[in-house]
């Protein structure tokens, strides 16, 4: 089994799970990001690598800050696309970001909370029109369903469009630890991007790039010490 990803060894016990939604909770917008990519003629992660250029001021991350609205993201993007050489929608690529949930990992979040840990959600995302986080908000009604469900699991719920910063801004780390009450030693926090994982690994929490379902909840679970599964 892979050796879970730590800060230095800590004299502590956890009290927290912390966990992304897109790509943890739900699978990850890249598998959308790559499939319109390859429907459009488009080389290999072109997205990311768009999405990677300016990161704390590009339109990704003014929209997830709330700075600008979904016309005003689309619009931008585009002309980053442009800048870069490709013609893509912009309007399209919000419509990519929705995902879907893995089962195992609503379980294991279920089991985490009866155990008494404390869990939340720290996610990057944006308002709809109809004013809801990009997660939850959906046109079909029994997925938004399901996804509130799950929402009302977390003990809290940080999200970059309500509270104006966004990961990997330390600030939006400290809001979660004091929503939750505790210290950055007493939380393992879960995270598909190696880019959000470092300040939280700075801070003093425990780690854990999700790369796979199965890979990150057997890491958990060796952090935990309960099953997970």
């Amino acid at each position: 089994m892979t050796r879970p990803t730590r800060g230095p060894r800590l004299a502590c016990v956890i009290k927290a799970v912390l966990f992304d939604f897109g790509g943890v909770i739900l699978s990850s917008p890249f598998e959308a990001f790559n499939a319109y990519e390859a429907a459009n003629g488009l080389p290999l992660d072109t997205i990311r690598s768009i999405n990677a250029t300016n990161p704390d001021e590009n339109a990704w991350a003014r929209l997830e800050r709330s700075d600008v609205n979904a016309v005003e993201f689309a619009e931008l993007f585009q002309r980053e696309a442009a800048a870069a050489g490709f013609e893509i929608d912009g309007h399209a690529i919000l419509g990519l970001v929705s995902g879907d949930l893995r089962p195992v990992m609503v379980e294991a979040l279920r089991r985490i909370g009866d155990a008494g840990f404390k869990t939340a959600c720290l996610t990057n995302n944006f308002r709809s029109r109809e004013d809801r986080g990009s997660g939850v908000d959906s046109a079909d009604p029994d997925r938004a369903a399901a996804l509130r469900s799950v929402m009302r699991m977390f003990d809290a719920v940080i999200e970059s469009s309500r509270v104006g910063i966004r990961k990997p801004e330390i600030g939006f780390y400290e809001i979660a630890l004091r929503e939750l009450g505790i210290e950055a030693t007493d939380a393992v926090f879960l995270d598909d991007l190696g880019v959000n994982l470092k300040p939280a690994r700075s801070m003093g929490m425990q780690t854990i790039k999700v790369l796979h379902p199965d890979q990150a909840l057997g890491e958990l679970e060796a952090i935990l010490g309960m099953e997970l599964r």
